[in-house]
């Protein structure tokens, strides 16, 4: 029974045993207290006109003090069961009256993606079509959530994405692709339920644990996905060690020409000097396109910006430009004893970068809550105890994975206060904590939804668009589009969008050498650019065909 249902219920009964007690005892008063005997059905209509506040009839006035008091009493217990009928029937209705409501079923699309359900990860994912301008229709189960999605400017429809019928309404028969985002055993389900509706679309399923993927397949998926390994893999990539000195982890744009992030050390040549003063491209002839600062992404770098201990830098360049700069922005002093490193949290991701790591020769301590193997210390990650036990205090990085932001936020706090040197790496697993993470001493943070997101946009497109998943900006190859005719000079292309044009793709040719005031672009060129999420978002708004 539903609470509503409950809530009648519980009303009704109150209303008939209020109604059968003051009857007894108004019918029982009349006899004793007014010397006027009356029937019991006589006795229930006063209390009914009482209730109803509709008169009294003959019965009044009453000459003794306690009949006036019971009929004041019969009065206020009115009231109460009124505004109580407001509560139960009239709110509820009126809630539902004006709340908004998600349609069923969608007009006629074509060649759109079926999203089903919401969640950070699709949320990002739905971000990536918008700014493509591809359609997608957004299946929800709860209706609550469909009707605020749809009006906040969703398109979506409130419906079951295991139903067949549902996802029929949803358009499946013209549909691109089905992209599955609910928990593992749904998925399954919704794979089959696709499959049986039309056996050849294009089914996408996002997995959290790694293990079950198998069984998506043999469900039917054309591709699953597990992008907290990849993130897991990737963080691990951004601790400083003896393996990862080197620049391994570059996009690759062109034949010897890579972008590449690169951290600052505390004791490097760099650190401390400011941005003018360290003359990188003069130096070592890299391209800076940007730099974090307290992890706010900022293009083009100020010359009076100090370049502080753990500030990164997005360079892009020639390999052996590259490596030198990579040699300068290291540390000056070779650590010979293995770096210890602690892991908080040893799902999907924190496995990945305990995989990723376990080559590097390093002393790896893994914390996680839930006793298993590979688990060094059980306890929770916010607890400076389990933190000590672990060994922070001596470690020089720790990599939090946990499964929820807000005790990654608190474990980022705690360990910055314990070891105020120690390099942290942290999962955010929605974008909006990114910043929060940052706030809390994180020195790098990865969005676990916008990894996802880019990851599903190119499996869905099955395109090269998507140069990388796993960095802090998104590196793209689109279409000159607009720019076709003029110079990045005469676009102001970096003013506007806030990206920058690393290369050029003409003739399948990759140009990096060109003169952003003199190279004009064509029609059939296509542009790698690089910059944050809602930077390429701009640029594919303003300049896309």
């Amino acid at each position: 029974m539903s609470l509503r249902s409950r809530r009648t219920v519980y009303y009704l009964t109150l209303v008939l045993a209020t109604t059968l007690l003051f009857t007894f005892v108004y019918n029982a008063g009349m006899a004793t207290w007014e010397g006027r005997p009356q029937p019991l059905y006589r006795s229930l209509e006063i209390v009914i006109q009482s209730f109803t506040t509709t008169g009294y009839g003959e019965d009044a006035p009453w000459r003794t003090i306690q009949m006036n008091f019971l009929v004041i009493t019969m009065q206020l217990a009115g009231i109460g069961l009124i505004l109580t009928a407001v509560d139960v029937f009239a709110v509820p209705w009126l809630r539902d009256a004006l709340s908004p409501t998600a349609p069923q079923s969608v007009p006629d699309l074509r060649d759109h993606v079926i999203v089903c359900e919401h969640t950070p990860r699709t949320d990002a994912f739905i971000t990536e079509l918008e700014a493509r301008d591809r359609a997608y229709v957004l299946v929800e189960a709860d209706g609550a959530t469909a009707g605020e999605l749809h009006e906040s400017g969703y398109r979506v429809v409130h419906g079951d994405p295991e139903s067949t019928d549902d996802l029929r309404d949803a358009g499946i028969e013209s549909a691109r692709a089905v992209v599955a985002d609910a928990d593992d055993d749904t998925n399954a389900s919704i794979i089959l339920s696709a499959r049986d509706v039309r056996p050849d679309v294009r089914v996408i399923t996002m997995v959290e644990d790694a293990s079950l993927a198998r069984y998506h397949r043999a469900a039917g998926a054309d591709e699953v996905l597990s992008p907290r390994q990849l993130l897991g893999s990737s963080l691990a990539k951004q601790v400083p060690t003896t393996v990862t000195a080197d620049v391994e982890e570059a996009v690759e744009v062109g034949e010897d020409f890579e972008l590449v992030e690169l951290t600052v050390a505390a004791n490097s040549d760099l650190a401390g000097r400011t941005f003018g003063d360290a003359r990188l491209r003069e130096r070592f002839g890299v391209n800076v396109i940007g730099a974090w600062f307290d992890g706010d992404f900022e293009t083009p770098v100020g010359m009076d910006n100090v370049l502080a201990a753990r500030t990164r830098l997005l360079v892009a360049g020639e390999s052996m430009q590259v490596e030198a700069l990579q040699e300068e922005t290291a540390s000056t002093i070779r650590l010979f004893a293995p770096h210890r490193i602690v892991v908080a949290g040893y799902g999907d991701s924190g496995r990945a970068a305990c995989e990723a790591l376990s080559s590097a020769g390093v002393d790896l301590t893994v914390v996680d809550a839930v006793e298993s193997d590979g688990v060094d210390v059980v306890g929770d990650a916010r607890d400076p105890e389990t933190l000590d036990a672990a060994g922070v205090t001596e470690a020089s990085a720790l990599i939090v994975t946990v499964g929820d932001d807000t005790t990654a936020v608190f474990a980022t706090l705690i360990a910055r206060e314990l070891n105020p040197d120690l390099y942290i790496v942290v999962r955010a697993n929605e974008e909006d904590n990114v910043q929060k993470l940052y706030r809390a001493g994180g020195d790098y943070v990865q969005s676990l939804a916008t990894v996802s997101g880019r990851m599903l946009a190119s499996t869905v497109f099955e395109d090269e668009e998507v140069l990388a998943y796993d960095k802090q900006v998104n590196v793209v190859r689109l279409p000159a589009g607009k720019l076709a005719g003029s110079t990045l000079v005469d676009e102001r292309v970096r003013t506007e969008t806030g990206c920058t044009v690393v290369a050029v793709v003409r003739d399948g040719e990759t140009i990096t050498d060109f003169d952003p005031e003199t190279f004009v672009f064509e029609t059939d060129d296509q542009v790698v650019i690089a910059g944050t999420d809602e930077a390429t978002t701009r640029f594919e708004q303003v300049f896309g065909v």
